[in-house]
């Protein structure tokens, strides 16, 4: 219910022609100052004070539909769990300060279909929408299995932070560090990496009905390699989803925390 809430929100407040948003915080409660132009060109300054939750809610609507996230199929629940993940990372330094990019792929989706999305949260901006490959361990066209442990070719659902680059076997190649304990975390000891692979294209779909597979690795098309991994190294966000039916749980899920770092950051930057 919220979630059609607060999109339905943001619809309306787009209609309105809203051309700026700024924050600032004063406890758990947001005022979010809006300008607005109506149907004459004037325009007017709208202040009301909203819970730090509904700002949270309204960013995030906000960026899914400026993006135009929906258009491109991203799951608006995945979307909202991998930006939650991140604002929970950023309060830790964990990600980068300088990039504000999240990573999703989506393994609820078969891999015949665009289920890698690279959003910048900054500018709004769908980076990259493209194809990418799960374990073949995982299943065939549908990954239905997941695994921590090595040598069993599959994928690992969960949070990652992207690391350094190398030169190995598939090219030019990310490391990935795994964040949630039990599901993904030795993805170093398993070289779960992103790589570029010529089984990740809309020609071996069509010769095979499904994407090629990899040994754990979230692959992606060897053309987009280079851009996709310098957009994504050097401490930025990957969430890699898988279907309801597969256990999983993240402490970097909790809303209520990530709610609190998204408002603390709001208020550095009203302040600044």
């Amino acid at each position: 219910m919220r979630k059609r809430i607060f999109k339905g929100a943001t619809y309306i407040i787009l209609a309105l022609g809203i051309t700026a948003l700024s924050w600032s915080l004063k406890d758990d409660t947001t005022t979010i100052t809006q300008n607005t132009k109506d149907s004459t060109g004037k325009v007017s300054v709208i202040t009301k004070p909203v819970s730090a939750t509904e700002a949270f809610d309204t960013y995030i609507s906000e960026i899914y539909t400026t993006a135009k996230l929906d258009v491109s199929g991203l799951d608006f629940d995945v979307f909202r769990k991998a930006v939650t993940g991140y604002f929970n990372f950023r309060t830790s330094g964990l990600v980068s300060s300088d990039k504000q990019i999240i990573s999703i792929a989506d393994f609820n989706r078969p891999s015949t279909m665009k289920r890698l999305w690279i959003v910048d949260l900054a500018s709004k901006k769908l980076l990259f929408n493209t194809l990418v490959a799960h374990g073949q361990g995982s299943g065939d066209n549908l990954a239905t299995g997941f695994s921590n442990t090595s040598e069993s070719h599959q994928s690992s659902l969960g949070f990652y932070i992207t690391s350094n680059t190398y030169h190995g076997k598939h090219g030019l190649s990310l490391r990935l560090n795994g964040m949630d304990e039990g599901f993904n975390t030795n993805a170093l000891n398993r070289a779960v990496v992103v790589h570029g692979a010529e089984y990740v294209s809309s020609d071996f779909i069509k010769q095979h009905g499904r994407l090629g597979r990899s040994y754990g690795c979230p692959a992606v098309p060897v053309e987009l390699t280079p851009a996709i991994i310098n957009t994504i190294k050097d401490k930025t966000t990957l969430f890699i989803n898988g279907p309801a039916t597969v256990k999983y749980a993240s402490s970097y899920l909790d809303e209520a925390s990530a709610v609190s770092h998204f408002g603390a950051g709001q208020q550095m930057l009203a302040g600044s």
